[in-house]
């Protein structure tokens, strides 16, 4: 099997090996190319952790081709199995940063794809990252309105961490990214939750700060901080940002 991969930035080739590797047999080889300079870094980790053989890698001009084939399995149906005993990855998602959001999920898709565990944990200010992009007609208090205004809704509004500058920061850095082919957040939270990776809302800080579920894109869990720790437990990988 083969598959293209050039002109995608991290982490887009190795989403892409991760889904092209559940559609093959065990012992069969699948051959990729990728432009992304970190990728022949990249595959040489994916390959051990996750219990898969790079045959060869080789880099000509800029094109990056490596041979990578997939490793027995003890349970197929599960997917790629990776060795360690604890297998998650944990963040908390307490910023509103656009650059900090695509930071997280980048990192998401990346753990995803090697095969592990990922639950992100959005609280406080991180979950107007989870917030639909039009006004949802709720019952609410007056304070409960007055946070809903003064804060961003959704991605499309969210500020950078430096140099917003009214707003023209955010709209700079999208313009970069369209231009060097990264991923939108849009793009990157629907790969991760395509993915299968879990989203989670702090229910405490909803009630705070006045979100209602329904004013939450779909596919959210809501949840308490039980659940979070619960994660932390069964992972080896735990940010907070």
């Amino acid at each position: 099997m083969s598959i293209d991969a050039c002109g995608l930035q991290c982490p887009g080739p190795i989403v892409q090996v991760y889904k092209a590797m559940q559609d093959i047999e065990d012992g069969n080889i699948l051959e990729v190319k990728a432009t992304d300079p970190g990728f022949q870094k990249d595959i040489k980790t994916w390959a051990e952790k996750t219990g898969n053989t790079l045959i060869n890698i080789e880099k000509e001009d800029k094109i990056i081709l490596a041979y990578i084939q997939k490793g027995k399995s003890k349970n197929l149906d599960k997917g790629i199995e990776v060795t360690e005993s604890k297998n998650g990855t944990t963040i908390v998602v307490f910023s509103q940063d656009l650059d900090k959001a695509i930071a997280a999920f980048i990192i998401a898709n990346g753990a995803k794809s090697m095969g592990k565990e990922v639950s992100l944990f959005f609280t406080f200010w991180g979950l107007n990252i989870l917030r639909k992009p039009r006004r949802v007609k709720l019952k609410k208090s007056f304070i409960e309105k007055m946070f809903g205004k003064m804060m961003p809704r959704g991605t499309e509004k969210l500020p950078i961490s430096n140099m917003n500058m009214a707003g023209m920061g955010p709209k700079m850095i999208k313009g970069i990214m369209k231009k060097k082919n990264v991923d939108s957040l849009q793009t990157l939270m629907k790969t991760a939750m395509d993915m299968g990776v879990k989203v989670t809302a702090c229910a405490m800080s909803m009630d705070i700060m006045g979100i209602h579920k329904e004013e939450l894109i779909d596919g959210i869990e809501i949840a308490g901080v039980a659940t979070y720790l619960g994660d932390t437990q069964d992972s080896n990988h735990n940010l907070f940002i």
